[in-house]
């Protein structure tokens, strides 16, 4: 044995071993496997009339089957699933999942995916304009009054789900901490306005001016009553 591996030039042993790794490349790229993704679900056409109040769920699970290199080229962040909405109307509205329209590159296929079907609730799309009241925190130092605020502007736009809209009467800015202000102020501050359907339809900075003045103290001499000098003088005289 060692007679006949002497007798082999050293050039033929690297390509053999050459072929024998690129036989097991392509033998485990060739075989196939499953990998699960989460695809976000994106709703086309959607009339600007409506908006979506409810979806169940907002992503679907697909798993893809292929090789090693098939999958290798699947790049998650640019998975969608689209959904086309038009014609949709105010109420419930159900869809069938239908994954191939799911672009995947060659080699690669999905074999499962769930949900089934995916559920929207649909609401007229309504706007409403509302005054804006600035939230404060802390204590302005010892002497100090807020005299009044300023909001400019005096009311924001709001647009969403019409029923959620038409119940607002104002809109609450940010905290603006008073600790240690003892003049005039201005912020810009931003609205809170939760994680809900409603909106501002214009994204516009909002300025609140704080006047601060010295607190006012009552003067500790009282003036002498109308007439009462006259008075000692005629009582003198």
């Amino acid at each position: 044995m060692t007679r006949r591996t002497s007798n082999l030039r050293p050039g033929a042993l690297a390509l053999a071993l050459v072929i024998a790794v690129v036989l097991w490349a392509l033998a485990h790229g060739a075989s196939s496997i499953e990998r699960a993704y989460d695809v976000p679900i994106e709703l086309l056409e959607m009339s600007q009339d409506l908006v979506v109040t409810d979806q169940t769920p907002r992503d679907i699970n697909v798993r893809i089957m292929g090789s090693q290199a098939a999958l290798r080229n699947v790049d998650p962040d640019q998975l969608r699933y689209a959904i086309d909405v038009s014609g949709s109307k105010p109420g419930d509205a159900d869809f069938e999942v239908d994954v191939s329209n799911i672009k995947l590159p060659r080699g690669a296929r999905i074999v499962s995916r769930s949900p089934s079907r995916i559920f929207i609730h649909f609401e007229p799309r309504g706007r409403k304009a509302v005054g804006i009241r600035v939230d404060t925190t802390g204590e302005l130092p010892e002497g100090y009054v807020l005299e009044r605020v300023e909001v400019q502007p005096s009311h924001v736009w709001l647009t969403g789900a019409r029923g959620h809209v038409l119940r607002l009467r104002e809109v609450v800015t940010e905290p603006v901490d008073l600790t240690g202000l003892n003049a005039r102020e201005e912020r810009q501050v931003s609205v809170l306005l939760g994680a809900g359907t409603v909106r501002l339809e214009e994204e516009e900075p909002i300025k609140v001016v704080l006047h601060i003045a010295p607190e006012p103290h009552e003067e500790l001499d009282a003036a002498p009553p109308a007439g009462g000098t006259r008075a000692r003088q005629l009582e003198e005289s």
